[in-house]
């Protein structure tokens, strides 16, 4: 069995890092709270992100960078997307006599910049280094739990993806491989946003066909911004693409259709984020999902609503009557 690090004790990194200690791997699970991670390694539970899992023998909770990824095949980056560049830059130095690859689990793009998370490892580590992204449609508690649960694990290389795959498939959590990283990281980081809409939308009370809609032409921006990167359409119609956005649009234990339910009640931004208590990701996104876009000339109008409700241009109620009244249009425009 290997040894694998996972960075990020919140909710998610927890889950993955316990899923692969069910593989038997060894595992270190990384977080920058000391206080937590001695809790973590003492309680043998994560009582704040995902109480009710147990940590086993082999799961090893530490706030030691340097340790966590001394001798680790693979390191798992599962952080928020913000944190992203500066937890690489930190472990580039640390990584400089090591051929470990690193398999990002962040669903989300680079503030300032808009880069995909493969476009930030690449800045960072250059083209020598083996990397893959994890997404799919994924609750962390329903892993924890040991759930059925399925992914798709991207890589430009195809032994590396297959490399991951072997690593976290089995137990009823099933691993798919591809080489399509782009549309990976394209779905999972633009449901998030249109998780807000939806989950306004529902807030509002306007019923089943609206949520229908707007996850239909929501499945149409996400295709149209994939094909502007060069995403493969098959990808977004998978588990990372569609099987992402009605799991994040459709189901509360979703952070951002919760929120997006808190903006529907009138409360600020601020105010839901406050009430939600951990990282909402289509709010840091949405911005730089927009600004993407218009650099390729891709139209995105749930995409620019969300953004300006965000920025209290306006109210969610108005947003989704912009959208209801825009000029027909072919349905596959």
């Amino acid at each position: 069995m290997s040894t694998l690090a996972v960075l990020g004790a919140g909710s998610f990194g927890t889950a993955l890092a316990l899923q692969l200690a069910r593989r038997d791997h060894r595992v270190l699970l990384w977080g920058r709270d000391a206080p937590l991670m001695a809790r973590l390694a003492q309680d043998r539970v994560n009582a704040d992100y995902l109480p009710g899992c147990r940590l086993p023998p082999n799961l090893e909770p530490t706030a030691d960078l340097a340790r966590a990824v001394d001798g680790a095949d693979h390191i798992v980056v599962a952080v928020p997307s913000h944190a992203l560049r500066e937890i690489l830059v930190a472990l580039k130095p640390l990584l400089a006599n090591s051929t470990a690859g690193i398999v990002c689990a962040c669903k989300g793009l680079e503030p300032g910049s808009g880069r995909l998370p493969h476009e930030v490892i690449r800045s960072v580590f250059g083209e020598s280094r083996a990397l893959a992204t994890l997404s799919g449609p994924t609750f962390a508690k329903e892993i924890g739990a040991g759930l059925p649960t399925g992914v798709t694990i991207a890589s430009p290389d195809p032994d590396y993806a297959d490399a991951v795959v072997h690593a976290f498939h089995g137990g009823g959590f099933r691993a798919y491989s591809s080489t399509d990283i782009v549309g990976v990281e394209v779905g999972g980081a633009v449901k998030n946003v249109l998780a807000i809409a939806v989950g306004a939308a529902d807030g509002l009370g306007l019923g089943a066909n609206t949520r229908t809609v707007l996850i239909t032409r929501g499945l149409a921006e996400i295709m149209r911004l994939g094909d502007a990167l060069g995403a493969h359409r098959e990808t977004l119609m998978g588990l990372s693409g569609v099987g992402d956005l009605v799991l994040t649009c459709t189901d509360d234990q979703s952070r951002n259709r919760r929120f997006g339910l808190a903006m529907a009640q009138g409360k600020s931004v601020a105010d839901a984020l406050t009430e939600i208590r951990q990282v909402v990701e289509g709010v840091r996104v949405a911005p730089e999902v927009l600004r993407r876009a218009r650099e390729h000339g891709v139209e995105m109008p749930i995409t620019e609503q969300v953004v300006d409700v965000l920025a209290g241009k306006t109210t969610p109620i108005e947003a989704l009557r912009i959208l209801a009244t825009r000029p027909p249009r072919a349905e596959a425009d």
